[in-house]
């Protein structure tokens, strides 16, 4: 039996008439999508239909040549990153983006100091109230090592991690700059089964322990079916098909666009 969609009308995103031209290649065009707090939704498509730019443009990495980002009641188009993480949306990269020559933790670290303010003076004479705010960050930093199962790595060098784990390293540093929408790049690319499986249990739990809608990117159509409970599909730059993983999966023009195999075998594990 499938999920009920999370019972809130809280809406968190909304996109009217998005739009992303590079040198005359519409690379996003009349993308409009709306977003409930707490859900998870899945946006899937063939390699080029727009994902990653659809990324880019929500948080301030792209500009947008036409249309409408509105997060959290704020029209948020053609923001800077730093402004619109700070409203409280976060992201992954398909290229894990972390800092290798540091420890896991200060990566976390450095993050987290999105949330902190403090002066130059505070910083320069290390005041009481500077170590104060250093320790409160370090310890959110350990907290979140600890929900992500990397304590035991966090005075190794990022580099240093397995790839897997440096994928929860980006999503642990999302973390630390409290999101309350968290946009997932390709999370699970480069994983096995078991550690795609790992992933799944570990969304949901972040879902529910922070209150967090996420958005969802990603190649694994056992995880895209199994987790999400609304997925839209782009193709060229354009939404071909939207709703509930059961009709996606069975629309013709999403078998022909992207899956490239009939529905029943596409997996799908609901409880």
């Amino acid at each position: 039996m499938s999920p009920q969609l999370p019972n809130t009308s809280q809406l968190i995103l909304q996109t009217k008439g998005l739009a992303k031209s590079f040198l005359g290649l519409q690379a996003l065009q009349d993308f409009s999508i709306v977003v409930d707090a707490n859900e998870i939704l899945g946006l899937i498509g063939p390699n080029g239909a727009g994902k990653t730019t659809c990324f880019n443009l929500l948080t301030g990495f792209l500009v947008p040549t036409g249309g409408k980002i509105y997060f959290r009641g704020e029209d948020i188009t053609g923001w800077p990153p730093a402004q619109i993480a700070r409203l409280g949306l976060a992201r992954t990269f398909q290229n894990i983006r972390v800092f290798n020559s540091i420890s896991v933790l200060e990566n976390v670290m450095v993050a987290a100091q999105l949330r902190t303010q403090f002066s130059l003076g505070e910083l320069f004479l290390s005041t009481p109230g500077f170590r104060y705010k250093e320790a409160e960050v370090t310890s959110r930093a350990h907290s979140l090592l600890d929900l992500l199962g990397l304590s035991e790595y966090a005075n190794r060098t990022a580099a240093s991690l397995p790839y897997a784990h440096q994928r929860r390293l980006e999503i642990a540093r999302a973390l630390a700059t409290e999101p309350h929408l968290l946009l997932l790049d390709e999370p699970a690319a480069g994983m096995n089964p078991a550690e795609s499986d790992s992933l799944h249990q570990l969304i949901l739990a972040l879902r529910a322990r922070f209150q967090l809608t996420i958005l969802l990117v990603e190649h694994d159509m056992r995880l895209v079916m199994n987790l999400c409970e609304r997925i839209i599909v782009l193709n060229y730059g354009k939404i071909i098909a939207e709703g509930r993983p059961e009709a996606v999966r069975a629309a013709p023009q999403v078998i022909a666009a992207y899956l490239g195999e009939g529905p029943s075998q596409i997996e799908v594990n609901r409880a």
